[in-house]
């Protein structure tokens, strides 16, 4: 048995994979030593609880399933956004079954506060990208916002309705695409 860990990444690489092929109650500190193939000790040199770990987990899952491909790409167009959204939302249903779900009522709970912020953390850099693509596409009219009606609180509605989405499994941003079409352009 290996007693060094090369990396975090690894160590949450791994916890992904024990995610994917046995669920949520794979993942604990002797479990992941145990496919890392190192000591538990050595998990602990990384992450002080079960608690961390699932909780870093957690956060580079989002991370894989909403990171784009080309890093440095940026959506010009609210509609392409959302159509990458929703297949990236697809994506995350098939590789992590129940993630979205147990993810967002698990973390919700009081004691889980670091889960919940991670949460919150990710919601929030969601939210200010589809608020920066509303302010960069210029398809849509010039009197689509205003004081009373702004970029932000559409992009608060269309996460909404993404929010919703996952928890009906619903990948389809055809409805989506044509409520921003008929309000914004």
């Amino acid at each position: 048995m290996n007693t060094v860990v090369t990396s975090k990444e690894e160590i949450l690489k791994t916890s992904r994979e024990l995610i994917r092929q046995k669920g949520w109650g794979a993942v604990n500190i002797r479990s992941v030593a145990a496919a890392c193939g190192v000591s538990v000790g050595s998990i602990y040199n990384y992450f002080e609880s079960k608690a961390e770990l699932v909780g870093e987990t957690v956060e580079s899952i989002w991370c894989e399933i909403f990171r784009h491909p080309q890093q440095g790409m940026v959506f010009e167009d609210i509609q392409e956004c959302i159509r990458w959204m929703y297949e990236r939302m697809e994506y995350g249903c098939k590789a992590y079954p129940g993630f979205f779900t147990l993810h967002a009522l698990g973390f919700m709970q009081e004691e889980k506060s670091d889960g919940k912020r991670r949460m919150q953390q990710t919601w929030k850099h969601i939210l200010n990208g589809l608020c920066m693509v509303l302010q960069r596409d210029a398809r849509i009219r010039p009197d689509a916002f205003t004081e009373q009606f702004t970029a932000q609180q559409f992009a608060d509605i269309l996460f909404s309705l993404m929010l919703s989405a996952l928890m009906r499994k619903d990948y389809d941003a055809s409805t989506v695409i044509e409520l921003i079409h008929r309000t914004l352009y």
